[in-house]
């Protein structure tokens, strides 16, 4: 069923309304080489909420710090009509300690920042951007909830961070009466679909919407790589282009060529472009209510919106499943076999709801 930006859903077990795609910021600014100037990242935004988003995702160190305040100035008079969505933790200044990390000190300082360039007076959903194993979940929990009561911000969030920990985290926060975690930003597309094996379940189950960032797979599933570009000699990032980044990640590889070239297939029977197939894939997961997209180009943008439009049949779901489809390992594979079923039910005829 097609879907539009202002077709609303409810981020996690929260009661805020967000857009099926989320407007990533990251391209807004040149600093990394690769961004768009300020004249261009507006023409995204105003396309973005003149479509009915409502959905914008940065962090206090995107571009340097250029994309929150360019966010700041877009932003003025439309306010408190978006959802905006930034993270903390990332080193704000280089030989600082404790200008980074999830602790007390940097989650208070970092907020603050943020609150002056996104020129606002409260952030409605804040992530801790990477997890780091230093800080106790009590105090980062904690300070959070802080925030919350004080109204800087509204919702909280995770990323980057592993499944037991994420789950530890909510139960605590839930039985100390403290803010919940709404939402819980990964790596999800056809390519690195790991996050399957623990991560989306245990969001699904603990309240945490999935907003899964580079649907794309850092654009490799759009079908612009060949297998010419895998006797590519790039040992580093040295250009500053997507491509040289995929290639020095170990983004090209056959499996993953042989992923794009089936969502080509299912993108020229559809008469869509690969992205938006690849994109709309990530939006079939009851766990995902958005999906974060970052455009460069006008081009870009209205292409990913297309996404929305993309109904699959399904058999071209099926494929789609199928041809990136990973391993599931221990416990998940046992305890799906016939075997346990059998040892747990018996011949008894269970009926699951969720």
């Amino acid at each position: 069923m097609s879907l539009t930006l202002d077709t609303y859903r409810l981020l996690g077990r929260s009661g805020l309304r967000v857009s099926p795609l989320a407007l990533g910021a990251a391209t807004f600014g040149t600093e990394w080489g690769w961004g768009a100037e300020q004249d261009e990242a507006r023409k995204l935004f105003d396309l973005y909420v003149e479509r009915g988003g409502n959905f914008i995702d940065t962090a206090n160190t995107y571009t340097d710090g250029s994309s929150e305040r360019l966010l700041g100035e877009f932003t003025r008079g439309i306010r408190e009509s978006l959802v905006l969505a930034t993270k903390y933790t990332a080193l704000r200044r280089p030989g600082d300690p404790n200008s980074g990390g999830p602790h007390r000190k940097s989650l208070f300082a970092s907020v603050e920042a943020s609150l002056r360039q996104l020129n606002t007076d409260y952030i409605d959903l804040l992530y801790l951007h990477v997890w780091d194993f230093t800080t106790p979940v009590e105090e980062i929990l904690r300070g959070m909830d802080d925030l919350v009561r004080q109204g800087k911000v509204l919702y909280v969030a995770i990323s980057n961070a592993p499944a037991w920990q994420v789950s530890r985290m909510q139960a605590i926060a839930d039985l100390r009466g403290w803010s919940p975690l709404v939402a819980l930003q990964i790596e999800y597309n056809l390519i690195e679909r790991t996050g399957e094996r623990d991560l989306i379940p245990m969001a699904r189950e603990m309240g945490l919407g999935v907003v899964p960032y580079s649907p794309l797979a850092g654009g490799v599933l759009t079908g612009k790589y060949s297998r010419d570009d895998l006797t590519a000699t790039h040992t580093a990032v040295n250009d500053g282009t997507r491509k040289d980044f995929n290639i020095a990640n170990g983004g090209l590889t056959e499996r993953n060529l042989d992923i794009a070239d089936v969502v080509r297939e299912v993108a020229t029977e559809l008469g869509r472009t690969p992205a938006q197939v690849g994109l709309a894939w990530t939006l079939q997961n009851p766990g995902v209510p958005a999906s974060l997209i970052g455009a460069r180009t006008l081009a870009q943008l209205e292409d990913n919106l297309g996404a929305l439009e993309v109904d699959f049949t399904a058999s071209q779901l099926a494929r789609l499943d199928e041809t990136g489809a990973i391993e599931l390992g221990f416990p998940h594979n046992m305890l799906a076999g016939d075997r346990m079923r059998a040892v747990t039910r018996g011949d008894l005829k269970i009926e699951t709801r969720h």
